[in-house]
């Protein structure tokens, strides 16, 4: 007779229901798993037999055919250790009770243990849509499972105790479901730290209100990684759906935090220049979010962006464009989202004091220029502000008086994004830094004055229709902020004024 015990699969974001089959037949003892599996798999038949002997049970000494079905897709890693020991104990009749409504998943180690694996909050996902109501899954991963409701996460240690569960000696209780922490704990970093630079601190409200991308560029010691690693303290909380599309990718990734099951803060990445293409933008035989896709619904910030390789920051253009990227390997195509605001610090050139008020830059023309073209206009017009971070000067760095705190800038930012939230109903759209093109013209309406600003912005700066559209979205958030529906010409000369940086130094 053929068992058939339910696991899940996953390729990416995507999960997929597995049956694992299971036959005993006379002949020459053997162990053979087909199905299309990896090595990974193959190898689970020593993990199996060892698992069951050393738990006390009779491994059968027959001819043993597993199927992992459907058997044309691959499958990757050591999550069907597990079904495939449950279907063949389920096999020899040492388990007798109905699994139809069961699934299983999990690495084993030769004692028995149940080890974590990483995916399992999509995993859960998709038995859940599959109508499962007991999912068993490693303890270790029982409350990132338990996240999700309408299924029992069953969380089991080692094969021992599942088995006296379902023999019904030992019941397991189902993990309790995770609540979101609402009241998170506040940040160590805020703005008040932050002397002077009002007019970076004004850049980057409007940049967290709209969720716009930005470049600063300063000499060294202006505060450029100073002010970048204060933004999370502004950003708007996560939704429950942000959450849990953010904790899907920390968890496919592997990187997602015992003790925090579910991501509730947004993220912020800051991988050092020495990255590489594939650990930006993800990669691997079995291509992993890189880290554009890990900052999903977070900041990316990008210090010394120059340094950089060539490679890296290119591969930025797309995502920065489509909000996902795609990543092609011989063994699969995947797409990962990666809806991110891009913070990108640098100097002015190699020795840091182009254009210091006070230190004599010892840099030549050519020098300046090679350093500056390392980062190619497509990629500069992708970035919505560009704001210069002057050096502090001694009275503010002295100054006993408080400065705005990352609260009360929060407040303001969380109104903006209220207003966004009503104005994008039933759209799709997040923020404005993401409207669509096709709504563009609808979501951006321009009083007769700012019109003629923007035409002659336009004609005298040379500007591209990209760099037209990112006016309109950074003049639409500052309009937010001023609480006006219609925008106005003081809303887009200042949004000019965040586009008009490169003709300083690109043009030096």
């Amino acid at each position: 007779m053929v068992v058939k015990i339910k696991s899940i699969g996953i390729l990416g974001m995507d999960s997929f229901d597995v049956t694992v089959e299971t036959d005993l037949l006379r002949g020459i003892p053997g162990f053979d798993i087909v199905g299309l599996p990896d090595a990974s798999i193959k190898e689970s038949r020593d993990r199996v037999r060892s698992a069951v002997r050393n738990c006390g049970f009779e491994f059968p000494v027959k001819k043993i055919i597993v199927n992992l079905a459907p058997a044309d897709v691959k499958k990757y890693g050591s999550i069907y250790d597990f079904p495939i020991l449950i279907s063949i104990l389920y096999a020899t009749g040492m388990i007798q009770r109905d699994l139809e409504d069961c699934a299983f998943i999990g690495e084993l180690s030769l004692s028995g243990d149940v080890r974590p694996v990483n995916g399992v909050l999509p995993m859960v996902i998709q038995a859940r849509q599959s109508r499962i109501k007991q999912f068993f899954v490693p303890a270790a991963n029982a409350s990132e499972g338990a996240v999700v409701e309408g299924i029992d996460i069953i969380p089991v240690a080692n094969v021992q105790e599942v088995v006296m569960h379902l023999r019904g000696e030992k019941a397991i209780a189902p993990a309790k479901p995770a609540v979101p922490d609402k009241s998170l704990p506040e940040l160590p970093l805020d703005f008040s730290d932050v002397k002077g630079q009002y007019a970076a601190k004004r850049a980057l409200e409007i940049a967290a209100g709209g969720g716009h991308n930005i470049l600063l560029i300063g000499s060294p010691g202006s505060g450029k990684s100073m002010l970048a690693k204060r933004v999370p303290t502004i950003l708007p909380d996560m939704t429950f759906d942000e959450m849990i599309e953010t904790t899907k990718i920390h968890s496919i990734a592997g990187v997602l935090s015992k003790d925090s099951p579910l991501v509730s803060r947004r993220p912020f990445r800051s991988p050092h220049h020495t990255v590489s293409y594939a650990g930006l933008s993800g990669g691997g035989t079995i291509p992993r979010p890189g880290e554009i896709s890990l900052a999903h619904n977070g900041v990316l910030f990008l210090d010394e962006l120059p340094e950089f390789s060539k490679n890296a920051m290119e591969i930025l253009r797309q995502p920065l464009e489509d909000g996902s990227i795609t990543i092609s390997r011989v063994s699969a195509t995947l797409t990962y989202p990666c809806s991110i605001m891009l913070i990108a610090a640098m100097n002015p050139c190699p020795c840091g004091y182009f254009g210091h008020p006070a230190k004599q830059c010892t840099c030549s023309k050519k020098m300046v220029s090679a350093y500056l073209s390392k980062i190619s206009g497509p990629l500069l017009d992708r970035i919505d502000l560009h704001i210069e971070v002057p050096p502090v000067e001694f009275k503010a760095l002295s100054s006993s008086k408080k400065s705005e705190t990352s609260a009360e800038i929060k407040q303001r930012v969380d109104r903006v994004r209220e207003i966004q939230n009503e104005r994008f109903q039933n759209t799709g759209i997040t923020c404005n830094a993401r409207i669509t093109p096709a709504l563009l013209s609808q979501m951006c309406p321009l009083d007769d004055e700012a019109k003629t600003a923007l035409q002659k912005a336009f004609d005298s700066l040379g500007l591209s229709g990209r760099a037209y559209d990112k006016i309109l979205k950074v003049s639409r958030t500052i309009a937010d902020m001023d609480g006006s529906e219609v925008i106005k010409q003081v809303h887009i000369y200042e949004a000019i004024q965040y586009r008009s940086l490169d003709r300083k130094y690109w043009t030096a």
